[in-house]
């Protein structure tokens, strides 16, 4: 009987809902709703904090882009940190309502867009503000750089190319994958084992500056 206890005890603790925080900016020690689900896997607090240490004050005033958004921490810490606005993409509908909550008790409801459904399928149907930078984040299940590379480096490659200057692309994986594969560029690679993030900083290209001294 104690063991069966025990077993459901742990059970009841598996499903029961836990609570996440922001870790920095103004909204650092707000509580975000989480309801615990497996499936859903929050990026850890150190690996969030040397994110936002890796992109730094740049982040002031940008568009923040959730391109797998689960429990939306990633983007509300991102608004937190001066990001001036967001958008979450989150196929799980539930889960998609739990980052509406969180939003709407941090007043961020005018600040923060959710799309609910799939990232490769919606991203194509959002329009992102041109007036700012952007910072995007790639945080899938770990899962898809393996069974859906092809479709990852695509959409990866896809934002390096339309991206407006200044713009810096966040790719957050476990170390099974290989850097290699990201599309060419000047990546920053750090590890934080099981995690892995590579940063891209989109500068200028001569094209760019060419076509600045014409007008």
């Amino acid at each position: 009987m104690p063991k069966k206890r025990k077993r459901e005890r742990q059970a009841g603790a598996a499903n029961s809902p836990t609570e996440l925080r922001v870790i920095g900016g103004k909204l650092r020690g707000s509580r975000l709703a989480y309801h615990g689900d497996p499936n859903t896997r929050p990026m850890k607090d150190r690996v969030r904090e040397a994110v936002f240490n890796l992109v730094g004050p740049r982040i002031e005033g940008l568009h923040a882009i959730d391109l797998f958004a689960g429990t939306g921490a990633i983007v509300i810490e991102a608004i937190s940190r001066g990001a001036a606005s967001g958008t979450a993409f989150e196929q799980h509908f539930p889960t998609a309502a739990l980052i509406e909550t969180n939003a709407r008790a941090l007043g961020l409801d005018d600040r923060l867009e959710i799309v609910r459904g799939d990232t490769f399928y919606w991203v194509d149907q959002v329009e992102f503000p041109r007036d700012r930078p952007w910072v995007v984040f790639f945080s899938p299940p770990y899962a898809f750089y393996l069974s859906r590379q092809v479709e990852m480096c695509e959409l990866i490659s896809r934002f390096q190319s339309t991206a407006p200057v200044g713009s810096a692309l966040v790719v957050e994986s476990d170390t099974e994958f290989s850097p290699d594969a990201l599309p060419a560029g000047d990546w920053d690679v750090r590890e934080y084992p099981p995690a892995q993030v590579a940063l891209l900083l989109l500068a200028a290209t001569d094209t760019d500056l060419s076509a600045s001294d014409g007008q």
